[in-house]
């Protein structure tokens, strides 16, 4: 059995590293000559900078593999102060409530809308809707101010999506089947515990870039700035790759797809057309990063807290800001603050195509605003920027999984954030999860063999 991976994000490397520990042969070919996609971290000038995530749930998974790669001790966690999270509510920043007794007790929520959580523990689920929205869901379920304050905020700023596209059964098909199980979903999650407190949010003594370069080193058939231009498929079955530098030197019994959509539909048009047309349709909305620095003393916002989110119904420039020098104090100045702001994604999409310059002015002048910063101009500003960000699990998706779904039974499997889930530990439980079925898989290749 040879097993061709295509891609060296963090998907495809994880799948690799399991792979190699149970003696699957494969061959991982990455097009870039950096590990791990959009795990990014540059050293600019005095501040350590995340051009992908910026800091990780810590998923019972990904400790393990923190574990096996000897990368417990740079573990670095949160400070304690990112406990709090702020939203952007009637033009001033505030702090969300961090627990049930809380959200009573705090005046974020109005009165009505408090009392349609507590009436959600007593609405009846409707029949499942594959075509149900998150903000339909939350809406029925919730009520109009829990979609518009916290669930719009949250799915803008860590999901660059939109609720009123996004699908429930696709972004989080365990709540909908709470609602299924338990009648409310309130309930299923006191019942799961699902409602618990939540998990370490940590990153990686010299940023996350640290993980994929770490697993790179340890795999013994990686190939860095190797781009696979075509797949074809011998009358034996076995898949063929062409290399941008020639062709390779294996035929493969399996081909993972470790990357995104849009790269991985010409490489099936061939073979698969209806696959790669599928594919080819999921979107992945413009986003920018810029960051932004400040003397300590210009900022009079205590910044207390993890970042701020803004609602799309307080008509903000930006989807909301990190509050790094908050949550990671050595990355900047001692005397500094840094915040890194995310601007576009698929509702800001007017903004995400604007110049640096015009994006960089305009964070500038909302920071100023909205955190009370005395300063004319910032000490210091640069920006990322992503053509292509975080892909959409709109009803474009639909098509994109059932067609991976039909690969499988070619041994064409797919290890993505498109089909694992958008988050890292998502995307790390997925790979372990499909290594472990192609190693079930070797007896019957093996009788295939003989």
């Amino acid at each position: 059995m040879m097993v061709a991976i295509l891609g060296g994000g963090i998907s495809g490397l994880t799948l690799a590293y399991y792979l190699q520990k149970a003696g699957i042969s494969y061959d991982l070919f990455e097009a870039s000559s950096t590990p791990g996609g959009n795990l990014r971290t540059a050293q600019v000038d005095d501040y350590l900078l995340e051009t992908g995530p910026n800091s990780l749930q810590l998923s019972p998974e990904l400790l393990d593999l923190f574990t096996d790669l000897g990368l417990v001790d740079e573990i670095e966690d949160t400070a304690a102060v990112s406990a709090n999270r702020y939203v952007l509510r009637d033009g001033r920043y505030q702090k969300l409530p961090s627990s049930p007794p809380a959200l009573l007790a705090n005046r974020f929520f109005s009165f009505k809308a408090k009392l349609n959580m507590l009436r959600e523990l007593s609405r009846s689920p409707l029949p499942t809707n594959p075509d149900e929205t998150l903000a339909a869901f939350f809406r029925r379920r919730f009520g109009a101010e829990i979609v518009d304050y916290a669930l719009n905020p949250f799915i803008s700023g860590i999901y660059a999506g939109d609720p009123e596209k996004l699908l429930v059964h696709k972004t989080f098909p365990k709540l909908a089947e709470l609602e299924q199980t338990y009648g409310s979903v309130l309930r299923g999650l006191a019942k799961s515990g699902g409602a618990g407190g939540r998990r370490r949010i940590v990153s990686l003594r010299q940023g996350l870039q640290q993980l994929p370069a770490t697993l790179a080193a340890q795999l013994t058939h990686y190939h860095g700035g190797q781009t696979v231009t075509a797949l074809t498929r011998a009358s034996d079955g076995h898949y063929h790759l062409q290399l941008a530098s020639g062709p390779a030197p294996q035929a493969y019994t399996s081909v993972v797809l470790a990357l995104p959509t849009y790269a991985a539909a010409p490489l099936l048009e061939d073979l698969f057309p209806e696959a790669a047309t599928a594919l080819a349709a999921v979107y992945y909305p413009a986003m920018a990063a810029i960051y932004t620095a400040y003397h300590r003393a210009d900022v009079t916002h205590p910044l207390d807290g993890f970042g701020a989110l803004h609602p799309k119904v307080e008509q903000p420039y930006a989807a909301g800001s990190i509050w790094s020098s908050s949550i990671y104090p050595k990355r900047s100045p001692a005397d500094q603050v840094l915040f890194t702001t995310f601007v576009g994604g698929s509702q800001y999409q007017e903004q995400a195509q604007q110049s640096a310059a015009e994006q960089q002015q305009a964070v500038h002048t909302e920071l100023a605003r909205y955190y009370g910063i005395k300063a004319t101009a910032p000490l210091w500003q640069t920006r990322y920027y992503w053509e292509r960000a975080i892909p959409q699990f709109d009803s474009r998706i639909v098509g994109a999984h059932a067609a991976t779904d039909a690969l499988a039974t070619e041994n064409i499997y797919a290890a993505a954030n498109w089909r694992a889930g958008v988050g890292v530990p998502d995307c790390v439980r997925h790979a372990q999860q499909l290594a472990e079925k192609i190693i079930r898989s070797v007896p019957h290749f093996l009788s295939l063999a003989q």
